[in-house]
């Protein structure tokens, strides 16, 4: 059995800054309030005709973090593509990404696990090297929330939270074994599933079905966020998913070099922190300029805060999520 390392990263968002001032202009909101409950002071939003897609994103950040891996296009063994905002109902984002990037005919698996799906798609990748059927993986996290966004007042306390963007890693063959992905711990309670949801268009209130009952208000098409009830929930699990990785690598909260958590909510990454006794050096958060991306989260972070120096050889890093199914996961990893 091998063991799989991060070899490369990268991460795109687009030009577009729409800050929270932006916002009250479409929308009865104000800066003071979403930073209060949310921490973020501005996101990136597509705009139409600036070339950008989930896919298309995910490529841009795919490119970086192959040349930075010191590889090709065509080392590429498969892709692993994790969004919850994917260009087509089907197929899905990793065979565009084969495309646009001139691959082989590699496997392209989705992974529909909202804001644990990087974590989950890095788990996926990593038990694909490790088994040894492949020595490459891209793993690709990107969304493109605000083209599915009520922009009015009536939806303002979900969409003041989402920004658009993309990031990925690619894994590699590691023959050390006390390097790399050390475990990763998924889990989820589809009991809650409808408290974080989008539910239309689908199978159960297909496109005809809604236009005949032309809905004012809890429209299905737009998110739907149970925000308390998500909030409660999510600082139990993120660190119960914490502490299990923890355990399982016989670490305790002072052997953390560096936590990257999920962008959900700056308030829960802070309580979160508090209840590890971890210092400011010791987490790394960026939602304050990019909001909530979902499944780039936790790329689109790691990456900055590799760039920054803030995560190095020998660093024991701990990626954690929380989010809709309701799903969370940890990853523990030696850098």
């Amino acid at each position: 059995m091998y063991n799989s390392r991060i070899a490369g990263l990268g991460a795109y968002v687009p030009e577009n800054i729409v800050t929270n001032d932006d916002l009250s202009k479409l929308m009865d909101t104000n800066d003071a309030w979403i930073q209060e409950r949310t921490g973020i002071k501005e996101r990136r939003h597509i705009k139409k005709g600036d070339g950008n897609s989930t896919a298309k994103m995910g490529v841009k950040a795919a490119t970086i973090a192959i040349e930075r891996a010191g590889l090709t296009n065509k080392d590429i063994d498969m892709i692993v593509f994790a969004t919850l905002s994917p260009d087509y109902y089907f197929p899905g984002c990793g065979v565009q990404v084969q495309h646009l990037m001139d691959m082989e005919t590699v496997p392209a698996l989705d992974v529909r696990n909202q804001c644990s799906g990087f974590v989950y798609a890095l788990a996926t990748a990593d038990q694909f090297i490790k088994t040894g059927m492949y020595k490459n993986v891209l793993v690709i996290g990107a969304e493109n929330h605000s083209g599915g966004l009520d922009f009015t007042t009536r939806g303002r306390s979900v969409s003041v939270i989402f920004g658009d963007g993309a990031g990925a890693a690619v894994l590699t063959r590691e023959e050390d074994p006390t390097k790399g992905i050390l475990s990763s711990h998924l889990h989820s309670q589809g009991e809650h599933a409808l408290e974080l949801s989008l539910r239309g268009p689908s199978t159960e209130q297909w496109v005809p079905e809604i236009i005949a009952t032309n809905p004012t208000e809890d429209i299905p098409y737009y998110p739907y966020m149970n925000g308390q009830f998500v909030f409660k929930n999510a600082v139990v699990r993120f660190s119960e998913v914490i502490k299990e990785g923890l355990a399982k690598n016989n670490l305790t909260a002072a052997d953390i070099d560096m936590l990257i958590p999920h962008q959900a909510n700056l308030r829960i990454a802070q309580f979160v922190q508090k209840k590890f006794g971890l210092t400011d050096d010791q987490v790394f958060n960026n939602i304050q300029k990019y909001g909530n991306t979902t499944a780039a989260s936790i790329p689109i972070a790691l990456t900055e805060a590799w760039e920054k120096g803030k995560v190095k050889e020998g660093d024991t890093v701990v990626l954690a999520a929380f989010g809709s199914g309701f799903t969370w996961a940890s990853s523990i990893i030696k850098w």
